[in-house]
């Protein structure tokens, strides 16, 4: 699997912060309402959204949730703290930090969501130790994510595999190896977006 470094992050999605919602708005939107969809229906007190970029997932949530949302790119966040305050009146903390070392107390949170990140952090095994660990005991995990293998999409995965750390993202990132080695408790998984591209994983913090 292509490493990347948190350099190559945080430079990537400042060039892309002006315009990620052009980009990767439309394409990923039914992804996006498919995640909304679940985690309204679980109705978390508290949810954490690991990778909150320009806050598209954000007023989507449950109304009587209490909401944090961190990133590791200043310039994303600034465009989720202006969408905040043009578009809801509800209380949103945004916080810069790595998620792979986050410094919330454990089972801090009943729900952590996880949208087009997976695939994005340097070290995914330590995000999911760290998303694990600040999620109770019996809460839900819901990653939203690109996972190779797709017969429709493998060209277009290895014609970008070895420029991962310019693009911000790995197109070789199996799911068995990311997401069923844990000793989790995958509750669903489900296809979304155009042919589907990305997959929605909902996951029992056990």
């Amino acid at each position: 699997m292509k490493q990347i470094a948190l350099e190559d992050v945080v430079k990537t999605y400042r060039r892309y912060a002006p315009f990620y919602d052009r980009l990767f708005g439309a394409v990923l939107e039914p992804g996006r309402r498919a995640l909304a969809d679940v985690v309204c229906k679980s109705s978390p007190a508290s949810i954490l959204e690991v990778g909150v970029g320009t806050g598209l997932m954000l007023s989507r949530y449950p109304a009587d949730s209490s909401i944090v949302g961190v990133d590791v790119s200043s310039e994303m966040l600034e465009v989720a703290g202006k969408r905040i305050k043009s578009g809801t009146t509800r209380e949103i903390h945004l916080i810069k930090m790595d998620a792979e070392t986050m410094n919330f107390y454990d089972a801090h949170f009943d729900c952590v969501t996880v949208p087009y990140v997976l695939s994005v952090t340097p070290n995914p095994d330590k995000l999911i130790a760290e998303i694990r660990r600040v999620c109770r005991k019996g809460g839900l995990i819901f990653i939203l994510n690109h996972f190779s293998g797709s017969h429709f999409w493998w060209f277009l995965e290895r014609a970008v595999r070895s420029i991962a750390d310019k693009i911000g993202f790995r197109s070789d990132f199996g799911f068995d190896e990311q997401i069923l080695k844990h000793d989790w408790e995958v509750l669903s998984v489900k296809n979304v977006n155009f042919l589907g591209l990305s997959k929605l994983v909902v996951i029992r913090n056990v």
